[in-house]
């Protein structure tokens, strides 16, 4: 490779393993990586470790990130990033068993990644008891009850920006489906909830908005939205908004609303959150504020790889969804 690149091997090598050369040149450098990739060369990644202490791993557990469709978009965002970064990622899964967390942990320090991300679907408050292992850290989608740098969806704004574009829709009347009955009962253990909730209803007071109701659910499945809407119509109201805690009960709110002859984007106005797949199959396409999954996975490794470790929170803004369930003004 000197030979083909007209450089000494002392040069080379300072240009292959990024190290600086006084007298190196911006294009001898070009000349030299574009030989190395000309004839297939690949550095010693296991060479390159010893020198560094550094493996350009990182690891990523998962409560059920892996093997779940709603928040898979994050291990894009991981997987992204660290490619630009050069680094690969190692991937363990611990099936929602939170006493699986310190066994797989303890796997990836075995295997010495540079840092850990642990995601997790469901952004609550956790106990992880995390072992000390020295390794940095960084939670995507959720908290700990110690201190801890953690990357969370903006839902303090979530719930205003909601209720903003029901008021841009010109409704008057407005039923919220779907506060969530444990959230309810224990802010603390759901806080991206129940800031997404209290959000809302510090934006609806505010307005000039008749509210028909909050209609808390055990769950948020379609089966609870179906329920739920039925039963508001049932009891006469006629929304000009319906406003849903998320796309899986926006899909039972549709349904209930066929059977009455309502279809969302003409006769009122239907607006949920999460941007979930199932938002753009729905006939008419769900308006919805996205949860950044995949941006949340990229900062959680920018934050790594830089060394931005503070504990606390990094919050990331969730944009609105246009689609057709909202009326026109």
């Amino acid at each position: 490779m000197a030979k083909a690149s007209g450089m000494s091997k002392a040069a080379v090598s300072l240009i292959l393993n990024n190290k600086e050369g006084a007298r190196l040149s911006a294009e001898a450098k070009e000349r030299v990586r574009e030989v190395a990739k000309g004839l297939g060369y690949r550095p010693n990644a296991a060479a390159q470790s010893l020198r560094s202490g550094k493996t350009r791993t990182l690891g990523f557990i998962s409560d059920q990130v892996t093997v779940t469709r709603f928040a898979s978009e994050m291990i894009t965002g991981i997987l992204r990033a660290a490619e630009a970064r050069d680094h690969t990622v190692l991937i363990a899964e611990t099936f929602g068993k939170p006493d699986q967390i310190a066994e797989a942990i303890t796997q990836m320090t075995d295997r010495d990644v540079d840092g850990l991300i642990l995601g997790f679907m469901d952004s609550r408050q956790r106990d992880l008891k995390i072992p000390h292992t020295g390794l940095p850290t960084v939670l995507v989608n959720g908290i700990d009850d110690s201190p801890c740098t953690a990357v969370l969806p903006n839902e303090r704004e979530s719930g205003a920006r909601a209720v903003q574009r029901v008021v841009e829709s010109g409704a008057r009347t407005v039923a919220v489906i779907g506060e969530l009955a444990n959230a309810e009962k224990d802010p603390r253990t759901y806080p991206s909830i129940s800031r997404r909730f209290s959000s809302l209803r510090g934006a609806l007071a505010e307005t000039k908005l008749e509210v028909l109701g909050h209609w808390v659910l055990d769950d948020w499945n379609p089966t609870d939205g179906y329920e739920a809407t039925t039963q508001l119509l049932a009891e006469g109201h006629s929304p000009d908004a319906i406003i849903c805690a998320n796309d899986r009960v926006a899909m039972g709110v549709f349904q209930a609303l066929a059977e009455q002859g309502l279809t969302p984007g003409n006769d009122l106005s239907v607006l949920s959150f999460d941007d979930e797949i199932i938002a753009r199959y729905l006939r008419p396409q769900l308006s919805s504020i996205r949860l950044p999954y995949e941006e949340m996975g990229s900062l959680a490794v920018e934050l790594l790889l830089d060394g931005n470790l503070k504990p606390g929170e990094h919050q990331i803004d969730m944009p609105l969804i246009e689609r057709d369930s909202m009326m026109a003004h």
